[in-house]
């Protein structure tokens, strides 16, 4: 069965040396597997130089969303985070190897690739689409920070001692107050991370909402809410020091006392490719431990 993509880009995790060698190895796997399928592969350029790999065409991620028509992420969902923000506008589908802990969104196991990848090559996949969130910090009416986020948006307290208070409003309308270690804004994709940690609920990739989650709240009746995600969020910094805002965990911004992150949805999503048959139900059942010890 030949491929129906012609041309795959791989990008994969290079930020970890200590295994280094292991990755190099894994990503040329990869890279002569797809050769044989009949597509022509290129590497991500920081993937190829970080990694010393060599033989293949470079491209940037520019050059990827512009000429490519599947992106192989092989590493873990931090990997696929970062790629998935870059690619969206483009709309290039992307396939995710699991080289890392946990592979929500990463998903097939490096282990057994090969005959996971094959099918999916020649058109055998379900096609998942995930949202994105849109977020600006804005100071004195100006916007001093804009980034997308696939997982969430969290504003925190600083590392001193202290909580810090935040003004909430939904499409102009004042929600709340809210004094906390902090307060996340997370997609269906990112319920599954920080946001599940701190008590929020699970949703399914298919509900057009976000879930707005306190962190530690000093109000013990503060819970979880989930709001539609055509909804304009935004939250305000009233009290408390050294507060900050991140994005993905993967970029920051540091905030002052009026500042306010406004969060909208994005009018681009992800696409990812799994496997014919994929359940998200079965992802949750694997990853969560759900049923172990049931006879």
């Amino acid at each position: 069965m030949k491929s129906i993509f012609r041309h795959v880009a791989i990008i994969g995790k290079y930020q970890t040396v200590a295994s280094g060698a292991f990755s190099r190895n894994a990503l040329e796997d990869v890279a002569q597997f797809l050769h044989a399928q009949g597509c022509e592969v290129a590497f991500e350029h920081d993937t190829a130089h970080n990694m010393g790999i060599s033989g293949y065409p470079v491209l940037s991620v520019a050059d990827i969303g512009e000429q490519c028509d599947l992106g192989l992420v092989v590493g873990g969902d931090g990997t696929m985070l970062g790629i998935g923000r870059q690619l969206a506008r483009f709309g290039v589908p992307l396939i995710g190897i699991n080289q890392g802990r946990l592979g929500f969104i990463t998903d097939l196991p490096y282990e057994s690739f090969t005959s996971k990848l094959e099918p999916m090559l020649g058109g055998e996949f379900e096609e998942d689409h995930r949202s994105l969130i849109h977020a600006k910090v804005m100071r004195d009416g100006h916007c001093v920070f804009d980034a997308l986020a696939m997982n969430d948006v969290v504003v925190n307290r600083g590392a001193t001692a202290g909580m810090v208070e935040l003004r909430v409003e939904v499409d102009g309308h004042f929600v709340a107050n809210q004094r906390a270690d902090g307060l996340i804004i997370a997609t269906p994709t990112g319920s599954t991370a920080y946001s599940l940690s701190a008590g929020g609920p699970l949703l399914h990739p298919s509900i057009p909402g976000w879930v707005l989650v306190p962190i530690a709240s000093h109000t013990l009746s503060n819970r979880s809410i989930v709001l539609a995600n055509a909804a304009e969020i935004a939250i305000e910094v009233v009290a408390g020091r050294d507060a900050s805002a991140s994005f993905d965990t993967q970029s920051l911004a540091s905030l002052l006392h009026g500042d306010r992150i406004v969060v909208t949805r994005s009018d681009h999503h992800v696409r990812f490719l799994h496997p014919k048959g994929w359940s998200y139900f079965d992802t949750l059942r694997r990853k969560l431990h759900w049923n172990e010890g049931v006879a």
